[in-house]
């Protein structure tokens, strides 16, 4: 997600613009599409390298070198489709006309947030509390 304002510009509001209106959802919509799109694709690619990059080593250290190569590829990919579920729970916030406002507190979270993030569910201060009890229970 970090090379979206390359593709998409961030959204300016015009004065005494609604917050989360449809022209706003849809900018955010078009980002998550574009975005979901493209996580697809790189699954695709990797399925297929993986298929063709396929060979049996007799070495043992080519194939355990080839089974580590392959083991990072499944766990990237991994992550890449928990965020594309993430990215439809988004789009489905979007069409219920829930996004945009925090889970916790139902404050808006703000364009320049969403535009960071825009799979967040939290507003800012939201988040640095469940991230300060996230390392309370770490120790």
């Amino acid at each position: 997600m970090e090379s979206l304002h390359k593709t998409f510009p961030p959204y300016v509001p015009k004065k005494g613009e609604k917050y989360m209106n449809p022209k706003q959802r849809a900018h955010f919509r078009k980002i998550l599409e574009s975005v979901k799109e493209d996580l697809l694709l790189d699954i695709d690619r990797a399925v297929h390298t993986i298929q063709d990059d396929a060979t049996v080593f007799a070495d043992p250290s080519d194939r355990a070198s080839q089974e580590s190569d392959i083991d990072v590829e499944l766990h990237t990919r991994d992550r890449e489709g928990k965020l594309i579920k993430k990215i439809e729970e988004t789009i489905a916030r979007i069409d219920k006309q829930q996004y945009g406002y925090c889970e916790n507190c139902r404050v808006q979270i703000g364009l320049k947030r969403l535009e960071a993030r825009p799979t967040a569910t939290l507003c800012i201060d939201c988040k640095k509390l469940a991230e300060l009890r996230e390392r309370g229970m770490e120790k």
